[in-house]
């Protein structure tokens, strides 16, 4: 295409850019027209779209198919854990929410593998091209994936709603003239975005989007820079591709480890820990030591920063009622995209500067820091108990 170092990089960051947005508007919008269709648009998005850029000849075309597929990629996201978050039994909630999320790691590094093998008999366009099968799952998900049950309330599809009811219970059954109305923790007025605010969730909802950018901070600047910063002191490049790989597969247990303790322990206290263990691991990362210490290291920082980005997605799914919950995870998730944009920028300067390998190391661990004492701050709102989330319903004649 002819791609210059200027065009590469918006050519980068034009995915991010969607997402950004995907995840504040599509999310928003969802609790307007339901997650199950808002889960098929973003699904069509990233699918139609990735496959689109395979097609591409210029690099002007390519970022706006990139641009259009992070829209879905981004919007996605607070949509599926919303969905998840309403339906998981209580008790193992947090597992199940990361255990789903989980498989963005897991798919991340499929894609990896395949794509080499793609790329090696096809060309570049093929690993663009693949990305199109996922559309195919669109029949499934629109007559499987049951529909959020504030967002039938809201609607009055009663019928929808028990039928739903009797295959989470089968020994239910409705009565004559039964209907059904939110809980108190669903109701309130204004905008979506402003809803957010009240009833004493303000503070709160700010320091999640501390939280999730400083956590996307970490994630994208480990992701950019962990390689070329490993290559450039001393290891050898294949061997900076495995540390990648192994920052991946900790982030797989950081996300269901992390999950399993939050069903536990309480969740906020759990996210303290491990962001407090990402500030550790990352800063160790820069002083000399054996090799496998230092996989093992990069273990413990893909687990901290990756999975605990997971785990947090999973506490703004607790934190919110259901009624405005894929709007809360939305703007918590696209705020903290800016900080998955700034992130490759700012450490890219630090390494420019040729600072001491411990130095670009402690610049990354330091939202680790400022993301614990956000998290520590946060306040369920009294009027908005934790156990509302469990039961979005009452049933009444």
């Amino acid at each position: 295409m002819g791609v210059t170092p200027q065009s590469a990089g918006f050519m980068l960051s034009s995915a991010l850019f969607g997402m950004m947005f995907g995840a504040i508007f599509l999310g928003t919008i969802a609790d307007r027209i339901g997650r199950r269709m808002a889960i098929v648009i973003c699904l069509a998005l990233f699918s139609v779209f990735t496959a689109a850029a395979g097609m591409c000849s210029d690099p002007f075309s390519f970022s706006l198919m990139r641009f259009l597929a992070g829209l879905g990629i981004g919007g996605v996201m607070p949509n599926v854990v919303a969905q998840m978050t309403e339906y998981a039994p209580k008790r193992i909630r947090a597992t199940l929410v990361t255990l789903m999320f989980s498989g963005y790691a897991v798919g991340g590094m499929l894609a990896a593998l395949l794509g080499k093998g793609l790329l090696a008999s096809y060309g570049w366009q093929s690993v663009f091209l693949a990305a199109g099968v996922p559309v195919l799952l669109i029949p499934f998900i629109l007559k499987n994936l049951p529909e959020s049950m504030a967002f039938l309330a809201r609607r009055q599809r009663h019928a929808e709603l028990q039928a739903i009811l009797q295959r989470l219970m089968p020994d239910y059954r409705a009565q004559a003239g039964e209907h059904y109305t939110l809980a108190q923790a669903d109701h309130g007025q204004g905008t979506p975005v402003g809803r957010l605010f009240q009833e004493g969730r303000g503070f709160s909802t700010l320091m999640f989007w501390v939280a999730f950018f400083m956590c996307l901070f970490m994630v994208y600047a480990l992701s950019s820079w962990l390689a070329k910063l490993m290559a450039g002191a001393g290891y050898s490049l294949g061997s900076a591709l495995n540390f990648v790989l192994v920052l991946n597969f900790g982030a797989v247990i950081g996300a269901v480890g992390g999950g399993w303790l939050a069903d536990r322990f309480h969740i906020k206290h759990v996210l303290v820990g491990m962001y407090c263990l990402a500030a550790v691991s990352i800063s160790l990362l820069g002083y000399p030591m054996p090799t496998p210490l230092l996989f093992v290291l990069v273990g413990l920082a893909g687990a901290s920063t990756i999975g605990t980005q997971i785990v947090t997605y999973a506490y703004a799914g607790q934190f919110y009622p259901a009624a405005m919950r894929s709007t809360g995870i939305g703007w918590a998730s696209g705020v903290g995209r800016s900080g998955a944009i700034l992130a490759p920028i700012v450490i890219g300067i630090l390494v420019g500067m040729a600072l001491p390998l411990q130095q670009n190391f402690l610049a990354m661990a330091i939202p680790a820091v400022l993301a614990a004492l956000a998290v520590s701050m946060i306040r369920q709102p009294s009027s908005a108990p934790a156990s509302a989330v469990s039961s979005p319903l009452a049933a009444s004649k």
